[in-house]
């Protein structure tokens, strides 16, 4: 009898080990699998390069797992003690479907000379592809913050779980990544406060309220001829795609006019420069190619562009071309004047006369220097009183 009373427990309790393990790798932040990152794609002068594929809280759903990758790629020579801080590479608009994801392609020229930097600074990148990308059978819910957020903040989880990473994380962002730079260390505080984040630097970052949305709205209709061609297009047709591929109930023919139909079939497998390119050849502009209450059918996706909280506890640093016709500097601005507003530590930097692109690299000495002081434990100084005073002269 004793005997099958000790079998029977080792029967039940291998059953309750087992259930145990599994339980502890089915959760958020957990790495699936790793491969070495061909060297093609990773950045010159690095040592080990990986693609991870982790397991991430569904943006969409905020409940349930999904699979996320990323790529991390650590400095070559051994680690400090404790290991590398960690830059966490928040990247822009590349599209909404598996083939536009970041780590399946090389670094474009600006983005590695801009990566390599930080890597000079003694940072190891971690670079998440968001929620959607990456992996087959899905579409990336374009500026959804949350799903950008938890992507990323669960994917510091894994690097760090996985790597000879220390727990001290930049988050840096350009464009979409701006805000998904933004809206990691948003959300941190609830979803991920494990993640130690020195700051924030983000350039070229969206920021949308209704007021910034009529206003800009205004302009683009004023502003471009039926011949024109806008750059925001594109990116409202990437909302759209993103919003169909979880919503049923949209239609985009509510949303668009006939003039951007095919653009908006396009989009949903086309990657970023062909559909500037196909937008560039149609001459598509708010004028011609959105319908009037365009951003009333849009709503729920621009609320889930926002923001749950600007006050943060870390510094925020903010960079904006004045000729950036991609996110304009309106919008940028409201982002700098809303995290004021909040009592955040800001630091807002302009670059006159460049573009989206050209302000990436143009902020490195400025981030730099804000870097470094964070690195050491130094207060960084506010701007928001010169930049307010500034703004309100221009």
């Amino acid at each position: 009898m004793q005997l099958s009373k000790l079998l029977a427990c080792n029967v039940l309790c291998g059953l309750l080990l087992a259930t145990a393990a599994h339980a502890e790798t089915e959760k958020a932040g957990v790495v699936v699998k790793a491969s070495p990152l061909p060297a093609a794609f990773s950045l010159p002068g690095a040592g080990a390069a990986y693609r991870i594929v982790y397991l991430s809280t569904d943006g969409l759903t905020q409940k349930g797992l999904v699979q996320a990758t990323e790529e991390v790629i650590l400095p070559k020579g051994k680690p400090p003690a404790g290991g590398w801080p960690v830059v966490a590479w928040e990247h822009g608009t590349v599209g909404v479907s598996e083939k536009c994801t970041p780590s399946l392609h090389p670094y474009t020229e600006r983005n590695r000379t801009y990566l390599e930097a930080w890597m000079k600074r003694g940072f190891a990148v971690v670079a998440p592809d968001y929620q959607g990308l990456g992996i087959s059978g899905q579409t990336h819910a374009y500026l959804n913050t949350r799903v950008e957020a938890y992507s990323v903040l669960d994917g510091l989880r894994a690097a760090e779980s996985a790597y000879p990473l220390q727990n001290k994380v930049m988050l840096v962002g350009q464009s979409q990544g701006g805000g998904a730079a933004v809206a990691s260390a948003s959300f941190a505080p609830t979803y991920a406060p494990d993640i130690n984040i020195l700051g924030t630097v983000a350039t070229g970052v969206p920021y949308i309220t209704p007021e910034l949305m009529e206003t800009l709205l205004h302009k683009a209709r004023s502003n471009q001829p039926d011949g024109g061609y806008d750059p925001l297009v594109v990116y409202s047709l990437y909302i759209a795609a993103g919003l169909a591929a979880h919503d049923s109930s949209f239609n985009p023919q509510d949303v668009f006019t006939e003039k951007a139909m095919s653009a908006y079939h396009a989009a949903g497998h086309s990657c970023v420069n062909e559909m500037m390119a196909l937008a560039g050849k149609e001459g598509l502009n708010a004028n011609n190619s959105l319908k009037p209450d365009f951003e009333k059918v849009l709503m729920p996706a621009f609320k889930a562009m926002a923001y749950p909280t600007l006050k943060f506890a870390q510094p925020l640093f903010v960079g904006t071309g004045t000729a950036d016709k991609d996110v304009p500097p309106l919008m940028q601005y409201g982002l700098v004047k809303a995290a004021c507003a909040a009592g955040t530590i800001v630091q807002a930097h302009t670059y006159e006369g460049l573009n989206h692109g050209q302000t990436v690299n143009a902020s490195l000495p400025d981030s730099a220097v804000f870097t470094s002081a964070l690195l050491e434990g130094k207060p960084v100084a506010s701007t928001c009183h010169a930049f307010l005073n500034w703004l309100s002269a221009q």
